[in-house]
């Protein structure tokens, strides 16, 4: 098992997420996804850490591969959470239990609190509309796929051709695992957010709408027109 964070100008913030993420009884992996604020220069000289830096920012699923990419010789899971401040490290033990013995699934932590005052009602509405739109593109049912609390099934997660590069590699990577028949589970979390003018956010408004469009037609596109002729022409391949 080996931890991730990714990381993008979290200056205020993640030196005490990485504190606590260090109590977890697991390598910690952080990749600093090219912040331009005092993020690297706090966090360079934090030991026991393995620290990977992009020269530029890349977006939230690059990082997230670059720390898979880093993982992948010593460990065959990992667990991934934000740097935000939002997520418990020791939840982590949450995603873990409910996968049965034996079995690969990717665990998603479904935040719970999301109803507080402080939690913006867009976070709120952008919940809802990921969990509706991973549905119809043939993702799993599930309570909240905009959470970036997750455990991983190395290996397998690596091996779905997931194309996104920002944040909607997180939805992405769910609809294709529920393609490819690898489970998607949740586990109830816990979530601390910040009062407004407090918490850091990369959303980008209308820039991130028209991606998260872009993709769930895509995915879409894919799972109605490109996986039925996939399985015909399989098929017929082996007649």
């Amino acid at each position: 098992m080996v931890v991730i964070i990714p990381v993008y100008n979290h200056e205020g913030k993640v030196a005490g997420v990485i504190e606590e993420a260090r109590k977890l009884p697991w390598p910690l992996i952080v990749v600093d996804d090219g912040s331009t604020d005092g993020t690297y220069d706090l966090i360079k000289d934090i030991p026991s850490i393995t620290l990977v830096r992009h020269d530029r920012n890349r977006g939230k699923g690059a990082a997230i591969l670059t720390g898979f990419a880093a993982a992948a010789p010593r460990a065959d899971w990992v667990v991934t959470m934000d740097a935000d401040g939002q997520h418990h490290p020791e939840d982590a033990w949450n995603l873990i239990r409910v996968v049965p013995p034996g079995a690969r699934a990717i665990v998603v932590g479904q935040r719970e609190g999301m109803d507080h005052r402080n939690v913006p009602w867009s976070s709120r509405f952008g919940r809802k509309f990921s969990n509706f739109w991973v549905r119809a593109s043939g993702g799993p049912d599930i309570g909240d796929t905009q959470s970036g609390f997750r455990l991983y099934p190395l290996p397998e997660s690596m091996d779905l051709g997931v194309r996104s590069r920002r944040f909607q590699f997180e939805v992405e990577i769910l609809a294709r695992a529920k393609w490819r028949g690898l489970s998607v589970l949740s586990a109830p979390v816990g979530v601390t957010y910040q009062r407004e003018g407090e918490r850091v956010s990369h959303y980008r408004g209308f820039v991130d709408f028209c991606r998260n469009t872009g993709t769930f037609s895509r995915l879409i596109f894919t799972r109605l027109c490109i996986l039925p002729c996939g399985r015909v022409f399989g098929r017929r391949g082996r007649s």
